[in-house]
């Protein structure tokens, strides 16, 4: 090729520098024309064949590559090569193209392995062992250690260096880098850490009040992992924060089965008083705590005749309570009702009195775990209970009110 163009030169008159800078500038316009032809080809006719290819085909994993631009990236190679293999036409600069050319390769290729570890995230996240275990931290770690590597090859590449060299001086460096990676660090062992410990994973909900998440775990990656909130705002927390603060995992309770209900019926405590005979007969109406009445009646007049007790006061003996009979009601109410769940905890207590009065407090979980359901299960307890109170004697204690004021001045 030399000769060709050498003959060409002087056939059109050139000779000594003229003629070497024709050849080089000759030469040059032929190995870029060849470059070009070469990101014609692979660019424009292989890669569309490529994506047709792709389309075509019943598997995902390929559409996925296609998605990321595998094949696009892959293609720079291309030129590439076209420029290192024809370095040894020009002797002078032979050694400066194929370092540049070295180095795009090495550049494109860590290019394609970002591609490529993207799109492996992607057709893992297909699968439901992805929200377990989560794979982008891993695939950011590969990315660092790769690009690390890679830029140390390229950097001794262009210097013509050995890279071992270059290993040898960040070894004197490792303070300055640990200053500068300080994030990344922290990111990386906390992402290990999360993923092996399963603290979170994708899907779960979590309560962290310090950086404002109340949501829906979208994503975990190396440095953050973000939370959709109910408000459907998202909220990025540094993935180490996860492991020195302190945050709420609902996960357990979407595990079990079931979602707490724990709500306080706050009674008035005058309005508490001992039942009468009259009082038992219109309770026996209740369908629900009819076997109830009807045991501890037969219960407590055992024990009063046993005893001998004078039940012409009623200070004297056992009696049945209003109070205590609405919360054998609550109890009855519950376990009938179709949305409390029958194998986790089931608690209706009475609480310390306070100046608010008497509090009688639910400890019980719903079967469906759906926010809106939930709800809407918990309010209408809620309702019945208050709406059959008055039936019981009782009063629900509440501050005073202008209709209160109005009947004082009747």
């Amino acid at each position: 090729m030399l000769e060709i163009l050498e003959k060409l030169g002087t056939q059109l008159g050139l000779t000594g520098t003229y003629l070497e800078l024709f050849t080089v500038m000759v030469l040059i316009t032929l190995i870029l024309f060849v470059a070009f032809i070469a990101n014609f080809i692979v660019k424009r006719i292989l890669l569309k064949i490529v994506a047709l290819f792709v389309k075509t085909s019943k598997t995902k994993w390929d559409d996925i590559l296609l998605e990321n631009k595998f094949f696009s990236r892959l293609a720079h190679i291309a030129p590439a090569l076209v420029f290192y293999f024809s370095a040894p036409l020009l002797p002078d600069l032979t050694t400066f193209i194929e370092r540049i050319a070295t180095a795009y390769i090495l550049f494109s290729i860590l290019t394609v392995i970002y591609s490529f570890l993207d799109s492996l995230v992607d057709i893992y996240r297909s699968y439901e062992t992805s929200k377990q275990r989560p794979l982008k931290g891993y695939a950011q770690i590969v990315k660092i250690i790769i690009t690390l590597l890679l830029v140390i090859v390229i950097v001794s590449t262009l210097m013509g260096k050995n890279p071992m060299l270059l290993l040898g001086g960040l070894g004197a460096m490792t303070a300055v880098l640990l200053l500068i990676f300080k994030d990344t660090i922290l990111g990386l062992v906390a992402s290990v850490q999360i993923s092996t410990s399963k603290m979170v994973q994708v899907g779960d909900w979590i309560e962290m009040p310090k950086y404002g998440a109340d949501g829906d775990v979208l994503d975990i990656s190396l440095y953050t992992i973000k939370v959709q909130n109910w408000d459907k705002t998202i909220t990025t927390i540094p993935s180490y924060a996860m492991i020195s603060d302190s945050f709420k995992n609902w996960r357990g309770m979407s595990e079990s089965g079931g979602r707490r209900i724990k709500r306080s019926i706050y009674l008035d405590m005058t309005s508490i008083r001992f039942l009468n005979d009259e009082d038992l007969k219109e309770y026996q109406k209740f369908q629900m705590i009819e076997p109830y009445i009807q045991q501890k009646q037969k219960e407590i007049s055992e024990y009063n005749q046993k005893n001998n007790i004078d039940n012409s006061v009623l200070v004297n003996g056992r009696h049945l309570t209003n109070i205590g009979t609405f919360r054998a009601y609550i109890v009855a109410y519950l376990k009938q009702h179709k949305n409390i769940h029958d194998k986790m905890t089931f608690l209706i207590r009475q609480l310390a009195p306070t100046d608010q009065g008497l509090p009688i407090e639910m400890y019980v979980f719903s079967n469906d775990q759906d926010w809106i359901r939930y709800e809407a299960i918990q309010s209408d307890i809620m309702d019945h209970l208050l709406a059959v109170i008055p039936l019981f004697d009782l009063r629900v204690y509440q501050n005073p009110t202008g209709y209160d004021f109005r009947n004082l001045t009747k």
